[in-house]
């Protein structure tokens, strides 16, 4: 696809509702994994409800690493077209990077004085750890390369040397001899890691190559037959994968629900498919013009992120830790949701409030 300037009118220049939309999905996944952890019985753990459960939850946080990689290159795009310097983009996209690094402490600071757990826990590797210095690598690529049809190649490539060297690279010497809190950001160390870079920051290059796509699209036409491509592409990427987890691992100490190259690939290709369903989920008739609650939590992911995981883990809900049956743990999961959307809309009320009252009392432009 060639790197033209954008048309008057051009489709980036607008909100792409389904993306939104999509995070949405990914903030109900999130609270379903974390409900359904925290709060079922010890009686309903063993059977293949809850299981099953557990793996759709298992796709909430690669969609999310994966929709901020889409973010790092949209961005980095727009911010490019409007000041005409893409290393100035890159670089105001690494320091966005560089404040959800620093958010990931102050999360954890929080969870450690409202949980009164040991200071250790100030070093756990979460999701916004990795999350991060993912952005900031994937903000660098985007900015080292000239032309887009390059970046996607660049994105392409690292997203697959990160997939097919983590069974490699998790078990090398020179990883495992680091020290503790450095050596959780790449491999599992109990009581630090809930994820790490290995292979989770590749979610986020392989939604920065999706991303390079996106701002591409020069009109509402191509990026209809962007979204079949996507269709098309992550559909046989997720079913060849599939496919390839039945055959032998040539990988050594690779595990399918973990460092599997072909377990990464089938989440990776069902969520570039679940980009094209969202588009068409929002190109139906009048989809555009409805207000979607989903919608309304996937533009404040990171507000519901930061509140829900106290509530559902911390001292507020622990009469439910562990003490509901499956069947009402899906009614409480509902309830909790509607509650979530209900502080979504609130906060963005707040907000906006507070802006206009801060617009309203700005010193009116002196005139000469």
């Amino acid at each position: 696809m060639p790197d033209l300037p954008p048309a008057p009118g051009h489709v980036s220049s607008r909100r792409r509702g389904y993306l939104d939309w999509l995070r949405g999905i990914a903030v109900l996944i999130m609270i379903e994994a974390h409900v359904v952890d925290s709060w079922t019985e010890p009686a309903d753990r063993d059977g293949p409800l809850f299981g099953g459960a557990l793996i759709l939850g298992g796709f909430g946080a690669p969609l999310f690493l994966f929709l901020a990689g889409v973010a790092v290159s949209m961005s980095a795009g727009s911010k490019s077209r409007r000041g005409g310097d893409q290393a100035a983009a890159a670089r105001a996209v690494v320091r966005r990077g560089l404040e959800i690094f620093g958010l990931a402490f102050l999360f954890r600071l929080q969870a450690w004085v409202l949980g009164w757990s040991s200071p250790r826990a100030l070093l756990k590797v979460d999701i916004l750890n990795i999350m991060g210095p993912s952005i900031m690598a994937a903000a660098a690529l985007w900015g080292s390369v000239r032309k887009n049809s390059s970046r996607v190649l660049v994105f392409t490539a690292a997203t697959s040397a990160v997939a097919f060297l983590t069974p490699s690279l998790r078990n090398a010497t020179f990883i495992v001899a680091l020290p503790a809190p450095i050596e959780a950001y790449f491999r599992p160390v109990p009581g630090l890691t809930n994820f790490v870079f290995l292979p989770w920051a590749a979610f986020v290059f392989g939604g920065a190559a999706a991303g390079v796509l996106i701002d591409m699209a020069r009109d509402p036409v191509q990026e209809r037959r962007l979204n079949v491509m996507f269709a098309i592409g992550g559909g046989g990427l997720a079913l060849g994968a599939f496919a390839l987890s039945y055959y032998p691992t040539p990988f050594a100490a690779s595990y399918f629900w973990t460092t599997s190259p072909a377990f990464f690939f089938l989440r990776l290709g069902l969520m570039i498919a679940g980009i094209a369903a969202a588009y068409a989920w929002e190109s139906r008739p009048g989809g555009r013009a409805k207000w979607s609650p989903v919608q309304q939590l996937g533009r404040t992911s990171l507000f519901i992120y930061w509140i829900h995981v106290e509530m559902v883990y911390g001292l507020v809900s622990r009469p439910l830790h562990h003490a509901l049956a499956l069947p009402r743990v899906g009614g409480a999961y509902g309830l909790f949701v509607f509650f979530m959307l209900g502080c979504s809309i609130l906060k963005d009320r707040i907000v906006n409030a507070w802006k206009r009252r801060r617009a309203s009392a700005a010193p009116a432009p002196q005139r000469r």
